[in-house]
């Protein structure tokens, strides 16, 4: 049942998935072929490593909002559908257990955020290991984190947002998830998040059973 539902979610998906992947891909290569340009122009690394230091910058900064639009738009393409067409009346009865349901849906697009952000997180990775001493990777990567982790995050809060029946509950979640997100975005400061980002790794673990949520209301027959 498993990867009956893990399909079903890929025919859904499989257009966005390409163009996120392409969208986040095309601003990390743009954001490290300006570095690239800097470190041509500037003779090398060590005019880098004076205006990390000295400006509190880690050049990615273009990236600060892209995992959180990825994980939005992702959340809106999977779960509307089920919505509009009143799809999620017949998926909530086929013989499976609801929980594993919803749980295998919101699984399914963590997988796909994860790869997504694994490959920009590993292309960025081996950038800077090869121009910037460890300590300044450990800098940019801590400052990065929350970004990606903002992205799983929103994914979540717009799936509960997405599948919850009434427009009055559906304003009121947004305006809840519009504030709990700038708890990701509180500080701009290189390293800010270092001893905070396992907190905020908790912290969208337990947005899992939001949908769930917005679930049983739909199942109560909650509706404008």
């Amino acid at each position: 049942m498993l990867k009956a539902i893990f399909y079903k979610e890929w025919i859904k998906t499989r257009w966005y998935i390409l163009l996120a992947a392409l969208l986040s891909l095309g601003f990390t290569l743009f954001s490290l072929f300006r570095i690239s340009r800097i470190l041509v122009l500037k003779g090398g690394a060590q005019h880098l490593w004076e205006v990390m230091l000295q400006k509190d910058t880690v050049f990615v900064e273009l990236l600060e909002y892209i995992p959180l639009l990825v994980g939005l738009v992702f959340a809106i393409v999977q779960f509307v559908p089920e919505m509009h067409h009143k799809c999620l009346k017949l998926t909530l009865h086929l013989p499976y257990s609801q929980q594993k349901m919803t749980l295998s849906m919101l699984f399914y697009g963590f997988i796909v955020l994860f790869l997504c952000f694994l490959v920009n997180y590993t292309l960025l990775y081996f950038f800077f290991s090869s121009y910037f001493a460890s300590e300044l990777v450990s800098i940019i990567f801590t400052t990065l984190t929350p970004w990606f982790l903002a992205g799983f995050a929103t994914y979540l809060f717009t799936a509960w947002i997405c599948l919850e029946p009434t427009w009055r509950y559906r304003i009121t979640n947004s305006i809840i998830a519009v504030l709990l997100l700038r708890i990701f975005f509180l500080s701009s400061t290189p390293g800010a998040y270092v001893t905070f980002t396992p907190y905020l790794v908790i912290f969208v673990i337990l947005l899992f059973p939001l949908s769930w949520l917005s679930i049983k209301r739909f199942k109560e027959g909650k509706q404008d």
